[in-house]
């Protein structure tokens, strides 16, 4: 990416010019560019990088390498390669799609260290790009130390880095998703917006509120990208990988309280908040299927919105529906942790674009509040501390239906205040 010498000016469709200079603005960008590669360094030769969640990806790309693809889902081997590789390994399974770890095996022909490091400098590249592409989609705050402010303390994104996790990978997946759509590029959209099904989990709820919208190139677009990264997971470990993948995820989904799988009160999730409050009283099957009819509900809800939205508030629709369908899939996969907040970035940029006249003190309460929330580093990491991260599902969804009430234009006066404004 390359920084303007001289002072240009950046114009979003619908908000305020955005002066980038090189001698304030370009020092900014190069000072938060050493910090993170600074952070990653430190990570890379520190005690603690054989406890992060690159191990797993590392070693599942390492099996890939040694053409062991077959028995990548295999328990008894993926413990027997950790322990061959690592002293003291991350104690999770790997239950990353197959295409993911063939992706990964040019890094595995590194020492682990080094494969580490590599992977650190491509995240934060990412995260760097994006929060220069973002800019004219997000002029608040107007200032840059604000605005990159904001990147350094949502804690997901360090979190992601550090472990060196795929999430910053699927903020990008989203936000080439935002901007092919934006743009009218439906197919292009559905495209990008497939290559995130490494964390399928999250990308098929948005796909469903598309479907359920009847955006057929969209869905064209998403199965192309489907198909294409189903024969990679052929290629990488045969039919009888991926039957090892399919029964894996069935068992995971029935051990719920499994600390290897990833508990699910660790998990900000319908799933992780239901199984918390209702696991006792409930069967793994009864809870589950409460799960899916409450996740069809909030999905068929979203798509709903969004039709309605387009029909009475068409100028800022748009930016406040996407934001509210991607909360509504993370809040609606099964399999989430601190890091995989990341993507929210994107969601809570537009909220804050988009945010509420003064005339709707209730509602600009309400959002500001929960903005708040999510953007405060000490929640993320006490919630993990106490094992209590379900908790911020009621969050999200007050910032879900925030977003998606405020999507519909100031025509009710449920959230105003008492007052009831036109229809514009």
């Amino acid at each position: 990416m390359v920084l303007p010498v001289t002072p240009a000016t950046t114009e979003s469709v619908a908000g305020p010019k955005i002066e980038i200079g090189f001698n304030e603005n370009g020092a900014l960008f190069l000072g938060v560019a050493v910090l993170l590669l600074g952070a990653v360094l430190w990570a890379a030769t520190g005690p603690l990088t054989e406890k992060t969640d690159f191990v797993l990806t590392y070693f599942g790309a390492y099996m890939i390498r040694k053409g062991e693809g077959p028995k990548l889902y295999d328990l008894r081997e993926q413990e027997r390669v950790k322990n061959s590789l690592f002293k003291h390994p991350n104690p999770l399974v790997y239950e990353h799609p197959p295409f993911e770890a063939l992706l990964f095996t040019p890094l595995a022909g590194l020492p682990f260290r080094g494969a580490y490091l590599i992977w650190g400098i491509v995240n934060t590249a990412i995260w760097l790009v994006l929060s220069y592409v973002l800019r004219p989609h997000a002029p608040v705050p107007k200032d840059m130390v604000g605005y990159f402010a904001l990147w350094l303390l949502f804690a997901p994104l360090g979190v992601a880095l550090f472990q060196g996790q795929t999430s910053l990978v699927l903020l990008l997946v989203y936000t080439a998703t935002f901007l092919s759509l934006k743009h009218g590029h439906d197919l292009k959209a559905g495209c990008w917006l497939g290559f995130g099904l490494f964390k399928f989990q999250f990308v098929l709820p948005f796909a469903l509120i598309y479907l359920f919208r009847r955006r057929w190139k969209f869905l064209a677009g998403f199965l192309l990208s489907a198909a294409l990264l189903g024969v990679l997971s052929l290629i990488a470990v045969g039919w009888k990988g991926i039957r090892g993948y399919v029964s894996l995820i069935l068992n995971i989904s029935r051990k719920p309280a499994s600390v290897s799988y990833g508990s699910a009160v660790d998990m900000p999730t319908l799933h992780g908040f239901l199984y918390a409050v209702l696991g006792n009283r409930l069967s793994v099957g009864a809870l589950t299927l409460l799960v899916a009819v409450i996740s069809v509900f909030m999905i068929l809800l979203t798509a709903w919105s969004w039709v309605r939205a387009d029909r009475r508030n068409p100028d800022s629709a748009f930016d406040l529906m996407f934001s509210a369908a991607l909360t509504v899939s993370l809040m609606t996969g099964l399999h989430m942790f601190t890091h995989d907040f990341s993507p929210l970035m994107l969601a809570m940029l537009l909220a804050a674009k988009h945010f509420p006249e003064p005339g709707r003190s209730a509602l600009r309460l309400v959002l500001a509040t929960v903005l708040v929330l999510l953007w405060m580093p000490p929640i993320y990491f006490a919630l993990v501390a106490w094992h209590g991260l379900y908790l911020m599902f009621p969050i999200l969804l007050v910032f879900a239906v925030s977003v998606l009430y405020l999507a519909q234009g100031p025509a009710s006066g449920i959230l105003t205040g008492g007052t009831r404004a036109p229809v514009q």
